[in-house]
């Protein structure tokens, strides 16, 4: 049973710091040194110095552990370490575990990051190559002998189950795809720096998995971002404008399961009045959704974060929405409450939420994720290259499918 109340994490910790090596197919270097330089990038951006870090955060999944790290970025003494399971869907947790943290006393100042050779070394979007025995892979044991091997191809079939649903075609996802591409077409960052793409590029390009054509899946990326987390009374003394965490939480749904939950049952989704989802309101009386067609942990992720932050769609400025696959961020909109289920592509197409302005991982660089938080930072201080003007309160998602986490960004004050 999911939480049914605010939690007292909002507003007691902010990030204060961003730092990225550059996003590249061949990095020509180790993770760890990918790791190291994201680190000192992000504190030289936060004012403070290799000595003022106790904590560190990152995934599994990762071969630089922390305090290998640690070492190698100069950093002494920790406090506090920590990493989160599920792929992209740590995403976001890394940073609530940091203002967890910084909350609770436990540690001052945290490093969250995230760096792989992913296009160069090992290749998430290969699949399974092969796996120890455990009880996590046993779930997709059911599935690799029916050929389904890859990300594409479990994501595909909860594709297919959206468009039968909602009566929609293959096209819908296009325009996650092209406003995507469109963002990172002005980001010299992005790897698809000037080179946005139209409806009819998406159409014609190749099939991957049916319904999944190849701009539907995100790229594979060399690179390394990472964060500072520090609490919201030192941030204020910082040299840049502190993203104060609003709200964060994590998110797993009832039989979930990692990319592979095609079995679950459908779900009561309650509607959302603005101030939680519950009686009348956003969607009325609330409805009944199939369980293969949205995203039960995001609804999880969804909840909490508009209790604890007190916020409602309408309040949100930007939307950094995880795009590993352009379907799931379609779900991920009608989960947050911004358009009912099946309305989301016209959502998009209306320019409903500016959405992904870095070109997400779609178009700037597949990071897990955190680049997309990176982002949501820069359009609370106002310096992204597709700026929103007056952006105060950012939305960011971590990687769907598996168990989730999310964020509420804003600006302090």
């Amino acid at each position: 049973m999911t939480l049914h109340h605010a939690d007292t994490l909002g507003g007691r910790a902010a990030i204060v710091g961003i730092g990225a090596t550059e996003f590249s197919k061949d990095s020509g270097r180790s993770e760890l040194k990918l790791a190291v330089e994201a680190v000192r990038a992000a504190l030289d951006d936060a004012g403070l110095g290799p000595a003022d870090v106790d904590g560190m955060v990152t995934f599994t999944m990762d071969t630089s552990p922390e305090i290998t790290v640690a070492q190698a970025a100069g950093i002494g003494e920790l406090s506090f370490f920590s990493r989160v399971h599920y792929g992209g869907g740590a995403a976001c947790a890394t940073v609530q575990q940091a203002a967890l943290a910084v909350a609770a006393g436990i540690a001052e100042v945290v490093v969250c990051y995230r760096a792989f050779n992913e296009r160069s070394g090992r290749r998430f979007g290969a699949g399974v190559q092969r796996r120890e025995p455990s009880a996590e892979g046993a779930a997709l044991g059911w599935n690799l002998p029916a050929g389904l091997l890859t990300p594409a191809s479990w994501v595909a079939m909860a594709a297919q189950r959206y468009l039968y649903a909602y009566g929609l075609t293959p096209e819908a996802f296009g325009q996650v795809a092209v406003v995507g591409r469109r963002h990172a077409a002005r980001n010299p960052a992005a790897y698809f720096y000037g080179k946005p793409i139209t409806l009819a590029d998406h159409a014609a390009s190749r099939w991957i998995v049916e319904p999944l054509r190849l701009l539907d899946c995100c790229q594979e990326t060399d690179g390394g971002q990472a964060l500072v987390v520090t609490t919201a009374e030192r941030a204020r003394d910082l040299p840049h404008p502190p993203a104060v965490i609003r709200a964060a939480a994590q998110g797993a749904g009832r039989a979930q399961e990692q990319m592979t939950s095609y079995y679950r049952d459908g779900y009561y989704r309650e509607g959302f009045n603005g101030e939680g989802f519950h009686g009348e309101g956003f969607h009325g009386d609330g409805f009944h959704r199939d369980g293969l067609a949205g995203l039960p942990e995001s609804e999880v992720v969804a909840r909490q974060l508009w209790r604890t932050s007190g916020l409602r769609p309408a309040d949100i400025d930007v939307g950094i929405l995880y795009d590993h696959f352009t379907p799931f961020v379609l779900m991920q909109l009608e989960e947050f409450g911004f358009c009912a289920p099946g309305e989301a592509a016209d959502f998009v197409a209306a320019g409903g939420l500016p959405l992904n302005t870095h070109g997400g991982q779609l178009g700037e660089a597949y990071l897990h994720g955190m680049n997309g938080i990176a982002e949501a930072v820069r359009q609370l201080r106002g310096t992204s290259v597709n700026q929103v003007p007056g952006a105060a309160h950012v939305l960011v998602t971590a990687g769907t499918g598996v168990p989730t986490s999310g964020l509420v960004l804003g600006a302090d004050g």
